[in-house]
């Protein structure tokens, strides 16, 4: 099976997976009861696929994605205020061709970048429940198999992702040892997984830390600008004009 078939039947399952009725309750009523300003589209309202270029030498890991954000449009961070800012450093780091995404048919392409979650659907309040982040974990590993031969850096958006990446890589057949002592996350925060793997921690660009300060565009171009630095240049084939 080739890469690229192996993410996307690792995506199909995604999107078909019912291994959390809460999640997949929420999801559902949120695109059913929708908000105002909403209310004359067509929510996606189920799990979300990953997304990105399946020869990437970048990972991503977010959280979850936001009902009316991912779960509305379809794609990860893709229609909320932390997509905006994720994209728009992305795209000024050379690692998409759009500093802009609507919808998931406009036109964004990630390049040499992809980007997976520590859970696929929108939970309520935002917060995830122990059980539903261990049921949602065989994606991501998964994924980690296809692509840790060929990744050169992970970023985790926030500190439930940093350590999920670290808990999933040390807990699994990949062959990656558990870190220890283990590191404190911090925005900028490196862990050399292998040679040739890095793994960086950044604020997660949600409201909360954007509103008060707690995380620039500056600082999270500089994540991505590390993550450039550690990724052979010659693997980015494309910048903004």
């Amino acid at each position: 099976m080739t890469q690229n078939h192996a993410l996307t039947d690792i995506n199909q399952r995604i999107v078909d997976c019912q291994r959390c009725p809460r999640l997949i309750a929420w999801c559902t009523q949120v695109a059913r009861e929708k908000v105002k300003r909403h209310q004359d589209e067509t929510y996606w309202g189920k799990p979300l696929p990953s997304l990105g270029d399946p020869e990437a030498r970048l990972l991503i890991v977010g959280l979850a994605p936001a009902a009316h954000g991912a779960n509305r449009t379809g794609r990860l961070f893709t229609g909320d205020r932390s997509g905006d800012w994720l994209f728009r450093a992305m795209y000024r780091a050379g690692f998409t061709n759009q500093p802009i995404t609507i919808h998931k048919d406009d036109g964004l392409t990630l390049i040499n970048a992809y980007i997976s979650a520590v859970a696929h659907c929108a939970p309520p309040l935002n917060k995830l429940l122990k059980e539903e982040i261990e049921a949602c974990t065989p994606y991501l590993e998964a994924e980690l198999r296809h692509m840790a031969p060929q990744l050169r850096v992970i970023v985790a958006l926030g500190s439930i992702a940093f350590f999920h990446v670290l808990h999933v890589l040390g807990s699994s057949t990949l062959g990656y040892p558990k870190i220890t002592p283990k590191p404190r996350f911090g925005h900028g925060v490196e862990v050399s997984l292998s040679d040739s793997l890095t793994l960086i921690g950044s604020y997660h660009p949600s409201q909360q830390n954007t509103f008060t300060g707690k995380l620039t565009e500056a600082m999270l171009d500089q994540i991505f600008e590390r993550a450039k630095d550690l990724i052979d240049p010659t693997d980015i084939t494309a910048t903004p004009d």
